[in-house]
């Protein structure tokens, strides 16, 4: 039986509650540390999904197609889970699938589709304090014309190099933009090695606090923002959350204001991200499936412009893991 999905605050607390013994000296090591020159590019990063796998879900998904029957096991996609798993946990923390047939599915489908996957990995999460959806729609909603300062994933704006306040993170292509909406993936792990070798004063301010303005999103009565520390370092293991065009905006509050040097770090961090050495460009076609281990991994998106009628439309769940 599925676990009761976290709030927000509860998968944020569960996020953010990282074990910190001291700054790192010297260069992070291990699997997630990985540059964009090292890895396949264009289709080639792309993991295909068998058929034998995609028949499986469909049968999990069950003859009604809009429900998930959580009693029906499958080998074949325990397997493939696992090794998932495996990927995005104890190596480079990212997986790039394709393959699933969202052309033939309904949106109720492939939302229930999204939810038995992300189910797999640990507990699902809500996507907003506004609401208790469970699969949120990555999509132009209008809402920046109606407020500046929404929550990114629902305009066609930019949105740079950022962590998503959840263990792990799943994306699902239904539709494409007509121009640009491009993906970027990057290690944090890798641009804090570079961060600090170029400037290791700025890298020691991703340990200590900064501000994180919530969007129109908090509490009533609460504060308009929250207080986050970017980078957590224990037993080799470098843990991050990054998401600077929320902590820039924190500014627009009249009790916080930013030293000058946290948008000098703001900047070449993103400069170190944006680098074609170390980040890869995913142009995600409809059934491909991006899953990211949000700790060591940042991604970003371009802004973009859509087919009137057919607008670009991804499907995306948050997962806590081991709560």
């Amino acid at each position: 039986m599925m676990k009761r999905p976290f709030t927000v605050a509860e998968q944020s607390q569960h996020f953010l509650t990282r074990r910190h013994d001291a700054v790192p000296q010297g260069r992070v090591e291990g699997r997630a540390a990985w540059m964009a020159r090292d890895l396949p590019r264009g289709p080639a990063l792309k993991q295909p999904m068998s058929d034998a796998l995609v028949e499986a879900w469909e049968r999990r998904l069950g003859a009604a197609g809009e429900s998930a029957r959580e009693d029906a096991y499958e080998p074949v996609i325990a397997e493939a889970v696992e090794t998932w798993r495996r990927e995005l946990l104890d190596g480079r923390g990212f997986v790039l699938l394709r393959g699933a047939p969202v052309r033939a599915w309904s949106l109720n489908r492939a939302k229930a589709f999204m939810q038995m996957l992300g189910a797999c990995f640990g507990r699902l999460g809500m996507q907003s304090s506004r609401t208790d959806h469970l699969i949120a729609e990555v999509r132009n909603t209008g809402a920046a014309l109606r407020d500046p300062f929404s929550r990114n994933y629902i305009t066609d704006r930019e949105f740079r190099f950022h962590c998503d306040a959840a263990d792990l993170l799943g994306l699902l292509c239904v539709r494409k933009a007509r121009d640009g909406g491009l993906n970027k993936l990057a290690s944090s792990v890798t641009v804090y090695n570079e961060l600090q070798r170029r400037r290791p004063d700025l890298a020691k301010r991703l340990f200590a606090p900064v501000y994180l303005d919530l969007r129109n999103e908090q509490v009533p009565g609460s504060a308009a923002f929250a207080e986050v520390v970017p980078c957590a370092y224990a037993e080799g293991a470098l843990r991050t959350f990054y998401i600077s065009d929320y902590f820039r905006s924190v500014d627009r509050h009249g009790e916080i204001k930013l030293p000058a040097d946290y948008f000098e770090l703001f900047d070449l961090y993103e400069e170190i991200a944006d680098h074609e050495d170390i980040s890869v460009r995913v142009d995600l076609d409809p059934g491909d499936i991006l899953l990211i281990n949000n700790h060591v991994m940042l991604h970003a998106r371009t802004a973009f412009e859509d087919e009137p009628g057919a607008e670009r439309l991804l499907l995306r769940f948050l997962v806590s893991v081991g709560a």
